[in-house]
């Protein structure tokens, strides 16, 4: 229950921030969220700590997930692609989101006991940094940005 009370608070925070902040800025917040949150769910494994730590930084995950990333994609997908291509791309943008969603947490359990918790978190985490910079150096803010600007944005960063 509190997975989803921390997802429906943070989402509704996120609802309210990502035209005043903007889409880039909210993914900025998420992505050190993620690094900050999995790195501490790491560091209690590696640690052996017991309690409610795990717990607690899950939550934090969940949050950070909720105001970025988990608000943000949606509206970015809508925005990103040229109207003769948003459909397809939208679609696309979804499936492959929803596959990666299903697929990465069915091998968790399975990459547990052969790598241990520790280490998948580390990982994680360390995807959360390639996504911090990949955020930070590529990818356009797209609040009140015309498909036109957005379009000559993105050709100049290739």
């Amino acid at each position: 229950m509190g997975i989803g009370v921390t997802n429906l608070i943070f989402t509704l925070i996120g609802l309210s921030l990502i035209d005043r902040f903007g889409r880039r800025q909210l993914m900025l917040i998420g992505s050190v969220g993620y690094i900050v949150s999995l790195s501490l769910v790491a560091a209690t494994f590696a640690l052996g700590i017991k309690g409610m730590a795990v717990p607690i930084f899950l939550f934090l995950f969940i949050a950070a997930h909720a105001i970025g990333q988990g608000t943000v994609i949606w509206v970015f997908i809508s925005e990103i692609f040229p109207n003769h291509l948003r459909a397809n791309g939208q679609a696309f943008g979804s499936s492959v989101h929803w596959v990666l969603a299903a697929a990465i947490p069915s091998l968790v359990p399975v990459l547990f006991t052969k790598i241990g918790a520790a280490t998948v978190f580390s990982i994680f985490a360390f995807m959360m940094v390639l996504q911090l910079v990949w955020v930070w150096r590529m990818m356009p803010e797209t609040k009140q940005v015309s498909l036109e600007d957005l379009e000559k944005q993105l050709a100049f960063k290739k």
